[in-house]
């Protein structure tokens, strides 16, 4: 299945990147977000990304742009990448009406971090069809894609998706689907334990980080990370694994709840565990 047509719902940072990857294997994008003007500052950002990846040997900047449509509402298209906030309701919402607009031999695919593809699957109906399609921030620079098959999910979409991740120069790691599945798993209590460290007095930011990249090789610290990321984002993949596993190690540290309440996000909003200008 080659995917002509890619429908992007969600124009943050992260759908704004899968839409950049997808046009720049040569396919045809329509990126729509239901905040108005969202489309359009999300190919203002691929823009100024393209221009930096194509002083180290990128694509063509406008090659790629001409091929990302900002659209109202969504589209019938081949494919659906959904990438919107980390919410089942509003997620299962998205699916339900793609499934009444996409055509019947489409494929739903959601870049959810942590909820279960499997209840998205049983809001349409095609869960053959649904599968998850989980890119890594930032998307053109970060190589993998985690695909996760639904309880329903058929072999036919699994091998399209994993196909389709090596088009868009990919690795594609399979994982089952379970709460957080693999990457979130690991990596979300590592955040959580760190803002446990920095909330008990352990040491600061910098330590805790320093500590991370040094000791353990990692190429930014967890509360760097955290930032990056978004801190409401973890906090919400922190409860779908707490409700989802049901083990108290999973819930969200205070700290990060606090920061959250506090408008403290990270990088999206100048501030979480660092201050961004």
């Amino acid at each position: 299945m080659r995917f002509q047509h890619v429908l992007v719902v969600g124009a943050g940072q992260m759908g704004g990147g899968i839409a950049q990857v997808v046009a720049a294997s040569g396919r045809q994008v329509s990126l729509h977000d239901e905040v108005p003007g969202a489309a359009e500052r999300s190919v203002s950002a691929m823009e100024r990304s393209l221009a930096k990846l194509a002083e180290k040997g990128g694509p063509d900047p406008a090659g790629v742009l001409v091929r990302v449509t900002p659209v109202d509402g969504l589209v019938p298209a081949d494919l659906m990448i959904e990438a919107v906030v980390e919410d089942a309701r509003v997620k299962k919402a998205i699916f339900q009406a793609a499934d009444g607009i996409l055509p019947a031999e489409a494929i739903l695919a959601s870049n959810t971090s942590s909820i279960p593809i499997t209840t998205l699957a049983a809001a349409t109906g095609r869960p053959d069809r649904v599968i998850g399609m989980h890119f890594f921030n930032p998307v053109p620079v970060l190589k993998l894609v985690e695909v996760i098959r639904a309880l329903q999910t058929s072999d036919e979409t699994t091998t399209a998706i994993v196909e389709l991740a090596g088009d868009l120069g990919k690795i594609a790691a399979e994982a089952r689907d379970f709460p957080g599945f693999v990457s979130n798993r690991i990596l979300m209590p590592f955040v959580n334990e760190a803002a446990y460290a920095l909330m008990e007095g352990v040491a600061e930011p910098e330590a805790i980080d320093t500590i991370a990249k040094l000791g353990f090789a990692h190429p930014m610290g967890p509360l760097a990370l955290a930032d990056l990321i978004g801190l409401d984002t973890c906090v919400s993949i922190m409860e779908v694994l707490h409700e989802g596993l049901g083990d108290p190690k999973y819930a969200p540290c205070p700290l990060l709840r606090q920061y959250v309440a506090a408008g403290r996000l990270g990088r999206k909003t100048g501030r979480g565990f660092y201050e961004y200008t």
